[in-house]
């Protein structure tokens, strides 16, 4: 099924210009883009936000460097472009492809600002929309990887897993 999806996803490569554009976009840039917005909290109002800011940095950090790492050290995957044809469009090292890394740390931001959010703004019409728009680009950032040929549909589900339970477990850790 992993190779099934991959293929489908993966066959659109190459064939589209403006598709291509938009993919290396979002696979490569996009996560700035979100860090840029959780910067801007900081310098909007340092002492309503900081918490929320470090809670999904911290919560990345966990996901991305320590738990996906030690994942990738016990479970050595390769990546889709090693020993397959495939429609590559951003070079990467051969580094262990499970779980995907971005989608830990783009995850587990998403979280971390999904739970610490709706703490500073309580109704829900002001944090849910913040929230689901972070888990959306944190989405289109994963989906991009295995569009461009960097990660099998399984690393991305447990990316997202692993920076899910990151978020959520720093974000208790930090209540505390």
């Amino acid at each position: 099924m992993d190779f099934v999806i991959f293929q489908y996803l993966n066959n659109f490569a190459l064939k589209y210009l403006w598709l291509d554009v938009i993919a290396i976009f979002f696979a490569k840039y996009l996560g700035w883009v979100l860090i840029g917005i959780l910067i801007l909290f900081l310098i909007k109002n340092f002492k309503k936000y900081w918490k929320m800011v470090v809670t999904a940095f911290v919560s990345a950090v966990l996901a991305r460097f320590i738990i996906t790492e030690i994942i990738r050290w016990l479970w050595p995957r390769t990546r889709p472009f090693v020993g397959a044809e495939v429609n590559l469009l951003l070079p990467h090292r051969l580094t262990g492809s499970f779980p995907s890394g971005h989608a830990a740390f783009f995850f587990a931001l998403s979280m971390a600002f999904f739970l610490c959010y709706k703490k500073v703004y309580p109704l829900p019409k002001f944090w849910w929309g913040a929230g689901i728009l972070f888990f959306i680009a944190s989405f289109l950032i994963a989906i991009s990887r295995v569009f461009s040929g960097l990660h099998w549909p399984s690393d991305i589900l447990g990316g997202a897993l692993v920076g899910i339970f990151s978020a959520w477990l720093i974000h208790k850790i930090f209540r505390k």
